[in-house]
């Protein structure tokens, strides 16, 4: 029997299965989330930089530009999907709000620890580290879709049905921003513009 390549990756298996492991614990008491959280997210980074190094390929006002603008774009993406889901008035509308409320930043320092190590965090292990280990092995396509499911599978602790969902669709985004500009900046710029509008600027419940 032929075993596919990627199960073979030592480095690659391993840091998913951490991945798992941190997220597991991160979401199991909602009292101490962020403190997890923002833990498992260091962690990954220091796993990330050990295993692969950092790609990229623009210069700061590039980064800046397309992590702007693709940060936008992917925002009004999924305002426009929460548009209609509250349009058509479906369930999904009170998981959203949940989830607002479970797991929105509240104090200070949460705003601090998600825009500095979470954020890059997540970036960092699974597009600099997941995405790039697995296009070793495989085309741009099938990288970027198998390292977004294996993203939004690392979401289903949090007992929210969105969250994995709105994980795939911003892992496949980020993923084939990361895959075109070859730049993890970028990525993480275009992730921190995201997240400033979903939770700052104009969130969506």
């Amino acid at each position: 029997m032929i075993i596919p390549k990627p199960l073979t990756d030592k480095k690659l298996i391993l840091g998913f299965f951490l991945a798992h492991l941190l997220l597991y614990f991160t979401f199991q008491d909602k009292n101490v989330f962020w403190y997890i959280f923002t833990a498992a997210m260091l962690f990954l980074i220091s796993y990330s930089i050990f295993m692969e190094e950092i790609e990229n390929q623009l210069t700061f006002l590039t980064n800046l530009f397309y992590g702007l603008i693709s940060g936008i774009i992917l925002y009004g993406l999924f305002w426009a999907g929460n548009s209609l889901i509250q349009l058509a008035n479906l369930p999904l509308t009170k998981d959203i709000a949940q989830l607002y409320r479970q797991l929105s930043p509240s104090q200070l320092w949460h705003y601090i620890v998600l825009f500095l190590v979470i954020i890059p965090g997540e970036e960092f292990f699974w597009r600099g580290f997941v995405q790039k280990r697995l296009h070793k092995y495989h085309n741009v396509h099938f990288s970027v879709i198998l390292a977004s499911l294996l993203y939004a599978s690392a979401q289903i602790y949090s007992g929210s049905a969105m969250l994995p969902f709105a994980a795939l669709v911003s892992g496949v985004f980020w993923g084939y921003l990361y895959a075109w500009k070859n730049s993890l900046p970028l990525v993480i710029v275009s992730h921190l513009i995201f997240d400033l509008f979903l939770l700052v600027i104009y969130p969506l419940s």
